[in-house]
């Protein structure tokens, strides 16, 4: 059965946002509600970049390139919804949702140019790309169009893939794994929100779950684990703010929100200063920036809430990192060689009526953080490679197998004695 977007297969990852309405309480009211720009240390980083010559693609609802914070940013885009405008800026969905990817691109990229006080993002001289799919009913199928999407992205120039959306599914169809890693093998990084409790989703979900994706967690105004805004996963990256985040909404307002919407292009606009800093870098050392400097806030090293910690913006840009060799988030490519390769030989015989299913078949990554300890494979073994849990099961069934084995002998030992 085809899934239609909005349905089962692609959800925003929002869980409230509330128009702003008051009144403002000096010239810079909505900038001074920015926490998050002195916090992690994003006003610090501006002394050495503003993300100057890196892109930025937005997959999401479509951006209002007319708002007055927006002006100028975004270059291009495209619509893969079949109800947007050619170029991506005609925010597409229901009344609510289709404020959504205008409130994401300022955050990564505004301009602040709004009277009175504007929105001001994280990178905001980054250009954008505005990615239109749809969240409700389509035409086309959501999977499809945000493999479309993200291939689009690669080809136009996008240096950075933000998508705050969720499949709200730990597996994902074959035809991204394709989109994926050619998003990866061009180093375009790809920053995707770990999606939010508050809405349904208690654990993070596709492309979240992807090797290789920087997937970002949320954080309340103390650094906290949001309990509303955040879903918990071993694939988590980082975390950035996701609570009482302001954003502009088409038409020239500004709202206050919540989720791990907001916090994604929090981290894809660090990613872009870093990206500005240090342009000779590779996708994988510049991800390893990001999540080499974040500071610890859960268990050392990363954690099935925190990831790495929560991001610092100066120090990703400013410090001395080592270089690296693979992506810390992971490898695409490995998996897909691992686990593809494990479904077509375990696929069962399928009757000729449901070849013609235009699903792709999935595969399930490992489930959350194992207790029982060096029995089971590590949490960097399943973030690296998504061990199927087919082998687990082999592997438990083995070791119980020896354990009742060794039993018996050694009662016949005991008899014998």
């Amino acid at each position: 059965m085809k899934r239609r977007a909005g349905v089962t297969a692609v959800a925003l990852a929002v869980v409230s946002s509330v128009l702003l309405t008051a009144a403002p309480a000096s010239a810079d009211y909505i900038r001074d509600g920015e926490y998050w720009l002195d916090q992690y240390g994003i006003t610090e980083a501006w002394q050495t970049t503003r993300g100057a010559g890196v892109t930025i693609a937005v997959i999401d609802t479509g951006i209002d390139g007319t708002h007055p914070d927006l002006a100028g940013a975004v270059i291009g885009g495209a619509d893969f919804s079949g109800s947007g405008a050619s170029n991506g800026q005609t925010p597409v969905g229901s009344d609510t949702n289709s404020d959504h990817g205008t409130m994401v691109a300022s955050l990564a990229a505004g301009r602040g140019n709004a009277p009175g006080a504007g929105v001001i993002g994280v990178a905001p001289e980054a250009k954008l790309l505005s990615i239109s799919i749809g969240f409700g009913e389509s035409a086309t199928d959501s999977d499809e169009q945000v493999a479309e999407a993200v291939t689009w992205a690669v080809d136009n120039g996008a240096d950075i893939i933000n998508m705050s959306l969720t499949r709200n599914t730990l597996s994902w169809p074959s035809s991204w794994d394709e989109a994926f890693l050619y998003a990866m093998q061009n180093d375009v990084v790809v920053v995707a929100a770990a999606g939010n409790r508050g809405s349904g989703t208690t654990s993070v979900g596709a492309p979240a779950t992807m090797p290789g994706v920087l997937t970002v967690a949320g954080v309340d105004q103390d650094g906290e684990a949001s309990l509303d805004a955040s879903a918990q996963g071993i694939t988590i990256g980082v975390s950035a703010p996701s609570e009482q985040l302001l954003g502009a909404i088409p038409g020239g307002s500004v709202m206050r929100w919540n989720g791990t919407s907001g916090a994604t292009p929090i981290v894809a606009g660090i990613v872009a200063l870093v990206m500005a800093a240090h342009p000779d870098l590779d996708a994988a050392n510049v991800i390893n920036r990001v999540v080499s400097t974040a500071r610890d806030a859960g268990a050392q090293g990363s954690d099935p809430i925190y990831g790495f910690g929560l991001v610092d913006a100066a120090e990703a840009v400013s410090a001395d990192v080592a270089a690296v060799t693979a992506n810390p988030m992971g490898d695409l490519a490995e998996w897909i060689r691992l686990n593809r390769r494990a479904v077509a030989t375990a696929a069962p015989t399928v009757p000729p009526a449901e070849t013609a299913s235009p699903q792709a078949p999935e595969v399930d990554l490992a489930s959350p953080l194992n207790p029982v300890g060096t029995l089971y494979p590590t949490v960097t073994e399943l973030r690296m490679v998504g061990l199927p849990l087919g082998i687990v099961a082999l592997f438990v069934t083995l070791f119980g197998a020896f354990v009742l084995f060794a039993s018996r002998q050694f009662k016949a030992v005991r008899r014998r004695e």
